[in-house]
């Protein structure tokens, strides 16, 4: 039996979005390409995007997806204001600078959220996009995006939100945004394989001749989507049909406002549990989302991550380590096809797992 996956992605999958790729499709079949068109939409669907928004898919990680989107929507001569209060910020800043984008890095803490007003006081200094992380899944906090987008757009500046561990489950105002970036394998509860980004039409469209990358240029993929239906280079076929799935189950739960219950729920019998166990989140409540949470390894010196991320694992729970440079952490994620039963007995696994090593907090 599979093991559970409490972790940001790859997820516990459902049994029929895992059957739905026990099939083969050619790229350039017409179901197919009917397949990638409603997928397209249903996504937009999802973000409650209009018709000035577009939805174009990105073969590779999420990582892929927001290379492409940097690299192809700040010109020569823009300037890239990055949010950094976490690796995924830190993430951004690393592929401007690898692709010659000149990039300014407004960094806070990671237990810390950007100030929007300290985001408009930069945005005076040339600024011309403004990236940022809805759910920065080092520690995972929720950043104030909606509020700093409508400063940068407000100014005149494009925005980038990078919302890979939130899109589906977390609200987010469009109107705040030019770019939105996700992946396959996160709150849709596919498989990996793509990522997507929703793009404002207008905005794209400037960004013809803008690349810095042959396959990673977003307007090229978006103009060959709208095209033909057909993508560029090999599609993820496969990964593809499950996703077409996982969008039909995102529906019939509700949408992301049914997801989301869902995912406080595993959230809220996580945290019940381990505070039961004296295991302390790493953020204030207040600044908790429900995609994934950290906590603070206990104090004792009998505790070792390894060993015990091993006997978790060997119950059949996979967590993750922590990413969190200021603090020994591990992570719990709430999303993925599970329910609170499932996060109940990981509980009852660490509980288990922490009498045995005689760790106490």
């Amino acid at each position: 039996m599979d093991k559970l996956l409490f972790t940001p992605g790859p997820l516990t999958t459902s049994a029929t979005v895992k059957r739905a790729m026990l099939r083969d499709l050619g790229s350039r079949d017409d179901e197919f390409i009917a397949l990638v068109r409603d997928v397209r939409a249903r996504l937009l669907g999802v973000g409650g995007a209009g018709d000035d928004w577009t939805a174009v898919i990105v073969q590779g990680s999420g990582t892929f997806a927001i290379e492409a989107t940097l690299g192809t929507v700040v010109p020569r001569g823009g300037k890239l204001l990055v949010c950094q209060n976490g690796a995924y910020g830190a993430r951004m800043a690393h592929i401007a600078r690898v692709a010659g984008i000149a990039v300014e890095v407004y960094e806070t803490a990671e237990d810390r959220p950007p100030d929007p007003a300290e985001v408009a006081r930069r945005l005076r200094g040339g600024v011309t996009h403004v990236a940022v992380v809805h759910c920065e899944t080092t520690t995972g906090i929720f950043n104030p995006v909606e509020e700093i987008g409508r400063l940068a757009r407000a100014a005149g500046a494009r925005v980038i939100v990078d919302a890979m561990s939130s899109f589906g489950a977390v609200p987010l105002d469009l109107e705040s945004a030019d770019y939105v970036v996700s992946s396959a394998n996160k709150c849709i509860e596919g498989v990996p394989g793509f990522a997507f980004v929703l793009a404002r039409r207008a905005a794209l469209a400037e960004t013809e001749g803008w690349a810095r990358s042959v396959s990673l240029d977003l307007h090229a993929q978006w103009r060959g989507l709208e095209q033909n239906g057909q993508f560029r280079f090999t599609p993820p076929t496969h990964a593809l049909l499950a996703f077409h799935q996982a969008l039909l189950e995102l529906e019939a739960e509700g949408g992301p406002a049914g997801r989301a219950v869902r995912y406080r729920a595993n959230r809220d019998a996580c945290r019940r549990g381990l505070r039961a166990l004296d295991v302390a989140e790493l953020l204030p409540e207040a600044l908790q989302g429900w995609i994934i949470t950290s906590y603070r390894y206990p104090t004792s010196p009998g505790f070792a991550f390894d060993s015990f991320y091993r006997s978790l694992a060997e119950r059949g729970f996979v967590i993750y380590p922590g990413k969190v440079s200021s603090a020994d952490c591990f992570r719990i994620g709430h999303i993925g096809r599970l329910a609170p039963e499932h996060t109940e007995a990981l509980v009852a696994a660490i509980g288990e797992v922490l009498r045995g090593a005689r760790v106490r907090s």
